[in-house]
């Protein structure tokens, strides 16, 4: 077996490097303060506050800049954390840690629960049922007197012990809450170059796109709201034992909107800008207090100058300051890849129409699709033969489209069934049709173009139950592997949203052939191709069914490509086949024609 090495890195795999070094040498930084400047009690308690509050912001990382999820409620997780740690210790004289853990727990369950019932909601639904949420928080911390003490609050609570040290200093409590954020912002930039973090990136960029690539989309995102709410409640808990004391003051809706403000203004995308943006709103108070009697008034307003801020940042500085600070210090990347080249593309062994095993590795029997009155896809009857390029064509709004979009789990189909080796799938969920072994590429290319080329081929790689290796190596071998085989991997490192329109286009084929698939769902690949660029298609499509024996659904207008590439064609008009057959028969049927011309004296 030949053996090679290879290194790629990619420009968002870098930056996310610079982006560690840096959040580890400014915690560094922090962490001396207390030993090496004399700081006051209040300025102690001010970097507690700013360690505490930046342990729940790096949640908001997590769900809102790698998920692209909105969540108005993190201040009720960073209370289920406080509350669990006051009435664990105060009230059932629990440790300090024994009620921690509750805290977090409870925090756990409410995300997993709030994630796993309304996730499929998103956008600004989302918002509303978190802001809901938040409300609900606030009233039951206020009404629930006999639990939560009320508007009175919970005094009394004790610091937590490490092994006979009482952490009763501050500067040692300082310490401790420091060692947590520096080791969670490791963490949190070192997630994105793992699977979690990859799938998360595609869910921000192109949900639909990444749970047809494979992906589980309900899934990531409700593990990240779960791992947004673990890191809420560790920081509130963090944050009761600091001050001893709590309220449901600490925990209102105006202290969410501090935390989105906070993870907006320093960078939704990088754990060190949320940290740092904590820091700044920490200390804008107490800025205010030492400017001007004529400008006291800007503090009876501060939470009209956080919404604008979001609103202002939103819209003129997207990335936050980290990333303005990213793109200052940016240095040209370059793509570093071996010497010697990764291993050829191996594909699942489909088969070839003459050998014993051909048969129809994809059968639709009787399918429908209605949108009300319309039937877009009316008792479709195809077989596509494994080993063969099978072509859908006919004239626009003849139903092409939907039909593929049924296929992989898109659509729900009215009527009839879908069969895959033989295996009904009909009712999975688009990705459980890509575990099954089902690639698609898009009409309009869906890529993730926050992602490098390499990334979003990783992604379709890593689908589950691909029989390779699920490993970071084996996935980026058969990413490489895939690039190479479209020559795209020169291209490997460079951020996708960069590449001409071909080029991307081939990308969106490597991503779906890196997924190992059984069945290849092409929708109009040829789309917006120059002549040449169709061409080098042509002669892809074919080294995929000759060498690699990979079956085949393709849709396209261009006739001259569907008829160099296909076995078979069948042709669909108002949702109904009016023809199947090969190339030579079909194009020259008379039915065909009258679809395509109008010829009112053809017949079928």
């Amino acid at each position: 077996m030949n053996t090679y090495r290879f290194f790629i890195s990619s420009a968002s795999q870098r930056g996310e490097a610079r982006s560690l070094a840096m959040a580890l040498v400014f915690a560094a930084a922090l962490m001396s303060l207390p030993w090496t400047i004399n700081l006051s009690p209040f300025m102690l308690s001010m970097l507690m506050q700013s360690a505490c509050y930046g342990i729940a912001v790096l949640g908001m990382v997590v769900v809102l800049g790698y998920t692209g999820q909105i969540n108005l409620g993190q201040a009720a997780f960073f209370g289920f954390g406080a509350y669990g740690v006051a009435i664990g210790t105060t009230v059932y004289g629990l440790s300090f840690w024994s009620a921690l853990c509750i805290g977090i727990s409870i925090s756990a369950i409410a995300g997993a629960v709030i994630g796993l019932t309304t996730l499929r909601l998103g956008g600004h639904y989302l918002a509303m049922i978190t802001i809901s949420f938040q409300q609900i928080f606030d009233l039951v911390a206020v009404n629930w007197i006999d639990m939560t003490h009320g508007p009175d609050g919970v005094a009394g609570i004790p610091r937590p012990q490490v092994g006979s040290i009482v952490l009763s200093d501050d500067r040692y409590y300082l310490l401790l809450c420091f060692s947590f954020l520096a080791v969670l912002i490791a963490l949190i930039s070192y997630l994105p170059s793992t699977k979690w973090g990859r799938a998360m990136f595609s869910v921000r960029e192109n949900e639909l796109a990444a749970e047809v690539t494979g992906i589980p989309t309900l899934q990531v995102k409700a593990g990240a709201f779960v791992l947004c709410s673990v890191l809420g409640a560790l920081g509130g808990g963090m944050y009761a034992g600091g001050f001893s004391y709590i309220s449901p003051d600490n925990f209102n809706f105006s202290r969410a909107v501090e935390f989105l403000s906070m993870v907006l203004l320093g960078g939704a995308q990088s754990p060190f800008g949320g940290a740092l943006g904590t820091t700044l709103l920490i200390l804008l108070p107490e800025w205010l207090k030492d400017m001007p009697k004529s400008l006291q008034f800007i503090k009876d307003i501060y939470l009209v100058i956080y919404g604008l801020s979001v609103i202002l940042i939103m819209v003129f500085m997207p990335q936050g300051i980290w990333g303005i600070l990213r793109k200052l210090w940016a240095r040209p990347e370059v793509d570093e890849v071996g010497d010697a080249f990764p291993p050829a593309l191996a594909l699942e062994n489909s088969g070839s129409i003459s050998n014993e095993n051909s048969i129809a590795l994809l059968k639709l029997e009787g399918l429908e699709k209605h949108f009300g009155g319309l039937k877009a896809v009316d008792g479709l009857d195809i077989s596509v033969m494994r080993g063969t390029v099978h072509a859908l064509i006919g004239p626009n709004g003849s139903g092409k489209t939907t039909t593929l979009n049924v296929i992989n789990g898109i659509y729900k189909p009215t009527g009839g069934r879908i069969l895959i080796d033989g295996v009904d799938i009909t009712k999975s969920s688009p990705h459980e049709r890509a575990a099954q072994g089902v690639s698609r590429t898009f009409q309009n290319i869906r890529l993730f173009p926050g992602m490098s080329v390499i990334e979003n081929v990783m992604v379709g790689a890593q689908r589950r139950n691909n029989p390779l290796s699920h490993g970071e190596k084996a996935l980026r071998e058969r990413a490489l592997s895939a690039l190479e085989f479209v020559n795209m991997r020169h291209k490997a490192g460079q951020p996708v949203g960069n590449l001409p329109y071909g080029h991307q286009r081939l990308v969106e084929i490597a991503r779906a052939l890196a997924g190992h698939p059984k069945l290849l769902l092409l929708d109009e690949p040829a789309a917006g191709l120059n002549q040449t660029e169709k061409g080098e298609l042509v002669v892809l499509l074919k080294r995929l069914r000759e060498s690699h024996g990979l079956t085949i659904f393709l849709i396209d207008h261009d006739m001259k490509l569907v008829e160099g590439v296909s076995d078979t064609i069948t042709v669909l008009n108002f949702g109904k086949k009016i023809a199947e057959g090969s190339p030579s028969e079909v194009l020259r049927h008379p039915a065909v024609i009258a679809a395509y011309l109008g010829d009112p004296n053809a017949t079928a």
